[in-house]
């Protein structure tokens, strides 16, 4: 840990806080509000969902999974490049503050689009993607340099039920606007919905400065070279040969990719899926997913508990094997009350297997290292390619057969393919731990 005892709480809590700036990000923008905005406005007059993008006609729900796919894709090819320039540079909190004002500010600029500038929304949404994700990277690779080890479950769970607690707090005042305009002096909800937006915005750059006043800048006082870019370059390439040597990281990171596929496409499409397969209704699709945002900020707690008394690896095979179960549920939901007892589900173990990843890979960074944003950085391009295969096999599967319930179904391959992995994961138990073994 870099920050004196005395600043320590005061550290770890801004650090905590970035969570409750981006996470507006996740739900108003990818989940919740914008992408019913998108298709209202990009559906013509009657009814047809096909849209000219740069000349190129095509369906509008397709150009939006691509322009997400992109963004992933696009942050996935540049985060090692960049954290590697960070690592060598000492300047995470710059790249982090970077990252951070390009999604806040393209946020706002999609209070400007209409279905009279398609190019300039997908732009924005683009870089909004690009800026949330490239942020996390740095943002997660300070949590070794400001807690202990015997912190970092814990630390890792506040970060998420913050986010958690932020962004429903500000999706339930943008549902507000939406649902009684009138009363927010608003003309009609769709300017709600590009004043929601705006707020997302300005809510993220705004809490923002919290961490960026606290965390440490350039903790190591590395010296900036004018070869940054080569200097990033070999930054990568030398973590990169440290974690092909390390056994239990790659284990742990293979794991986390096969049942990221699955974590990450439910929580992308679960909405979908009650739309589709059930017809629900749009409030109560949105019910559904304040239940998950809700009940996750008890599983982030509730499961950094169990990892403290039985360890990391038995927390996160009970929570893979629990999705196992949740993907053959799926396939049998009928009804909006069992929907709503899978949505209760899937938030305990959704907000329990984000925040313990985070913390199990900081734990299995080695000591000695300065390179954390680096090391982040092959966390993160997992995280991000598992998404782009996960909704591609998804899409694919549904495809072929016709149902998205099919496609649910054999999401359980993916967690039985990282529970697999996970098994053969030796995760030390920390000296703290309630049981004085090692898991095996």
């Amino acid at each position: 840990m870099l920050v004196s005892l005395s600043n320590k709480k005061k550290v770890q809590n801004a650090w905590a806080m970035y969570d409750w700036a981006n996470s507006v990000y996740s739900l108003v923008i990818t989940s919740t509000i914008f992408p019913v905005y998108y298709n209202s406005v990009t559906k013509d007059i009657d009814g047809g969902d096909r849209v000219d993008f740069f000349g190129f006609e095509i369906i509008n729900t397709v150009l939006y999974s691509y322009s997400i796919s992109f963004s992933f894709l696009l942050i996935a090819f540049l985060s090692p490049l960049l954290s590697g320039i960070a690592d060598s540079s000492g300047k995470k909190l710059s790249f982090m503050k970077f990252f951070a004002y390009l999604g806040s500010l393209s946020c706002i600029g999609l209070f400007f689009f209409d279905s009279s500038n398609l190019e300039f929304g997908i732009i924005c949404s683009v870089l909004a993607s690009v800026g949330y994700a490239g942020s996390i990277v740095f943002y997660n690779a300070f949590l070794p340099e400001i807690s202990e080890e015997k912190d970092f479950d814990l630390l890792s769970a506040k970060g998420f039920a913050l986010g958690y607690i932020g962004s429903v707090i500000l999706l339930i005042l943008n549902l507000l606007m939406i649902q009684f305009p009138g009363t927010f002096g608003i003309p009609d909800g769709g300017v709600a919905a590009r004043i929601s937006f705006l707020i997302t915005g300005f809510w993220w750059a705004g809490f923002s400065q919290i961490p960026f006043r606290a965390l440490p800048n350039n903790p190591f006082n590395k010296k900036i070279s004018s070869k940054l870019l080569l200097h990033g370059y070999r930054e990568i390439r030398k973590v990169f040969r440290e974690v092909k040597q390390i056994t239990v990281m790659n284990r742990f990171l293979i794991a986390f990719f096969f049942y990221s596929m699955g974590v990450q496409t439910i929580m992308y499409l679960a909405a979908l899926f009650g739309d589709k397969e059930l017809g629900l209704p749009g409030d109560q699709l949105i019910l559904t997913i304040l239940i998950i945002q809700f009940v996750a900020i008890i599983g982030s707690y509730f499961f950094a508990f169990i990892s403290k008394i039985y360890g990391n690896k038995k927390s996160l095979v009970i929570m893979v094997s629990v999705w196992f179960l949740l993907c053959c549920g799926a396939y049998f939901v009928y009804t909006v009350y069992e929907f709503f007892a899978l949505a209760f589900v899937v938030g305990l173990v959704m907000g329990g297997i984000q925040s313990l990843s985070r913390s199990t890979f900081s734990k299995l960074i080695p000591v000695s290292t300065t390179d954390h944003a680096s090391y982040f950085s092959f966390y993160d391009v997992t995280e991000k390619i598992a998404i782009v295969l996960g909704t591609f096999s998804y899409g694919i599967i549904e495809q072929m057969t016709g149902s998205m319930r099919n496609s649910a179904l054999s999401l359980g391959i993916f967690f039985l393919i990282g529970l697999g992995f996970l098994l053969k994961v030796s995760i030390p138990k920390p000296k703290y731990s309630m049981a004085n073994q090692k898991d095996s």
